[in-house]
């Protein structure tokens, strides 16, 4: 008597491995949606960190842009280099990235990035402001918070 499995038995396990790998990654689908959202909210808080450190070296005017531009463009500008300025998770995937605009002066800005999880978008502002919204409509770097 041989030792060994059925072809049935094999499909059955195969079966049964194939249907909890799709039911763990429908579960995970969620998480790295907060995640990423997550990471936003911190690039944010980076290029603002940035925006206020190059304001205290130019008398409190920040990197002059009327019309929303990717913050790393900015980055560019406050750092000599675009490499290492942070970029969305889903850089390239439209809606997904981040903007930044200024009054004409640039003595306030915006900045914003879609959300994933929560279908709205982060805003940060230069007078401190900082939460969600549900759409932007950001006009000479008004704070729309």
């Amino acid at each position: 008597m041989k030792k060994g499995f059925t072809l049935i038995e094999l499909l059955v396990v195969i079966s049964v491995i194939g249907i909890l790998a799709s039911i763990a990654l429908v579960s995970f689908g969620p998480a790295q949606k907060q995640a990423r959202d997550t990471q936003r909210k911190s690039d944010i808080r980076q290029y603002q960190n940035s925006l206020e450190m190059y304001a205290n070296k130019y008398n409190g005017l920040f990197v002059i842009k009327e019309t929303s531009v990717d913050p790393s463009t900015i980055c560019l500008i406050l750092t000599g280099s675009a490499t290492g300025c942070p970029t969305d998770p889903k850089s390239g995937t439209s809606p997904y990235g981040y903007y930044y605009q200024t009054d004409a002066s640039g003595s306030k800005y915006v900045l914003w990035a879609k959300l994933e999880n929560v279908a709205k978008y982060w805003v940060n502002c230069s007078n401190g402001k900082v939460g969600t919204v549900d759409t932007v409509s950001v006009s000479g770097g008004t704070c729309p918070l």
